[in-house]
């Protein structure tokens, strides 16, 4: 392997993350709006990166810095139940698992990392090196850096840092591409100006704005989406984001020096969102969920909303749906019995899978059975996890109005939904080099140990 040295003659590896970034339309369509992740790619190895069930940004990122799985986790998605109690999921804290990261193993042999915007890294923790952690931080009041006196330096070179993009599914497009434009802006003014420092070993900056992008405005990329109109003004504006960010891209591997190797990683794709399965609606439909009043329209369902002595499932919604069997001697009122659980875990997956769209056509939904699919189980996992129409339809946790089909996503406007494969792109500083074994995100931990040359530990 081609390893890239600091002056200190010791490897160094640069990691740009792309969040949402799919393979379809980076090698594909877009491949021309962003001609330095392409010069990369044609410059070093290029391909497909298998993400986690489910493919989302929470677990995605942990599981691709870990090496380890959701099930090895016990994290399942950005809010997970924490106990068998009924009580709503909790979001995801870099607490919830004590599984050590990429970095926590390369500081334990002495290395120093650099991590900006890293998912699933608030709060912050000590390392051998500086963080600065990304979305689901409270806001910037709070202590996102370590150390804690790095914010000051952190706001002041990169402008005011922009952690994320509030309410970017609420936010009227042109506002929601100039906030996204100017979050991805400040990331990399600091993020080069790091680069340039010769301390570092391992360097990862993960990009959160190319995920609002394809949620707000696939349409204007694809030309697959139903409402793709190619002379729409914001189609022009749309990729000129991207080339924004391409020429960053392009300056942050400079600033890193010709020497140091690139690594250009994924969590997941994107693909068009054909429309929303409203699958506590079908359950209810179906007599698994049962209400003690059932709404006139679609709300949120609430604990305190289900008959729990009369519902043997209940569903938290997403870009993939998470299934709960309520079990007796687990459950608080629990109806279905442990010596029925496979039964009737079997047959509503039987269910699912034959679940049809607005036109009554077969979704092709996938159904996963989580010990089958993960090397362990911790934590509260679902009973079921639930691709519809492989991830196309987007899985809707409101009930009330009767509909099992809607158009839209049930927490704002969305023109994207999760695919289960990222990009991945390896470029050494002398040209072509190999990447043996890297097909999935569990894959990345033990690649980049073994380019400092540490025997992976991690499972």
């Amino acid at each position: 392997m081609v390893r890239a040295l600091t002056a200190a003659g010791r490897p160094r590896l640069l990691v740009i993350g792309i969040d949402c970034a799919d393979p379809s339309l980076i090698f594909g369509p877009l491949r021309k709006s962003m001609p330095n992740l392409d010069r990369l790619a044609s410059r070093g190895v290029a391909g497909r990166l298998e993400s986690c069930v489910p493919p989302t940004t929470i677990p995605a990122w942990v599981s691709m810095f870990t090496g380890r799985d959701p099930g090895e986790l016990g994290v399942y998605g950005f809010r997970d139940r924490r106990d068998y109690s009924y009580r709503q999921g909790t979001l995801f804290s870099s607490r919830v698992t004590d599984a050590p990261r990429t970095w926590d193993k390369l500081s334990d042999a002495g290395l120093v990392s650099y991590l900006i915007g890293v998912p699933g890294s608030y709060p912050p923790w000590p390392i051998r090196g500086r963080m600065v952690s990304s979305l689901m931080t409270p806001d910037s009041d709070s202590c996102f850096t370590f150390p804690a006196d790095l914010k000051d330096e952190v706001e002041r070179i990169s402008g005011g840092y922009i952690l994320d993009v509030d309410n970017f599914r609420d936010l009227e497009r042109t506002e929601l591409l100039d906030q996204i434009r100017t979050m991805t802006d400040r990331r990399f003014k600091l993020a080069c100006e790091w680069a340039a420092e010769p301390d570092w070993d391992f360097f990862v900056l993960v990009e959160i704005g190319n995920d609002r992008l394809n949620h707000g405005f696939l349409r204007y990329l694809d030309p697959s989406h139903p409402l793709h109109d190619p002379d729409h003004p914001l189609v022009a504006k749309t990729k000129n984001y991207l080339g924004f960010l391409d020429h960053k891209i392009a300056a942050l591997v400079e600033a890193a020096g010709k020497q140091t190797a690139v690594l250009v990683v994924s969590d997941h794709g994107a693909q068009v969102m054909r429309g929303g399965f409203a699958i506590n609606e079908w359950l209810l439909a179906q007599g698994d969920l049962v209400l003690l009043e059932t709404p006139e329209k679609p709300q949120r369902l609430s604990i305190d909303m289900i008959d729990w002595p009369r519902t043997r499932a209940w569903c938290a919604g997403g870009y993939s749906a998470k299934v709960y069997i309520n079990l007796v001697g687990r459950e608080p009122q629990g109806t279905v019995l442990p010596e029925d659980y496979e039964t009737y875990r079997a047959d509503l997956a039987t269910r699912l899978k034959g679940t049809r769209d607005h036109l009554g056509k077969p979704l092709g939904t996938r159904v996963f059975f989580p010990e089958r699919i993960y090397r362990a189980l911790r934590g509260v996992p679902p009973d079921l996890i639930v691709y519809f129409g492989e991830l196309s339809w987007r899985a809707l946790g409101k009930v009330g109005g009767g509909r099992v089909h809607l158009t839209e996503n049930d927490s704002g406007a969305d023109d994207a939904n999760h695919a289960a494969q990222g990009i991945l792109i390896y470029c050494g500083p002398d040209g072509k080099v190999s990447l043996p074994a890297v097909h999935s995100l569990t894959d990345v931990d033990g690649f980049i140990l073994s380019f400092f040359g540490i025997q992976n530990q991690s499972v």
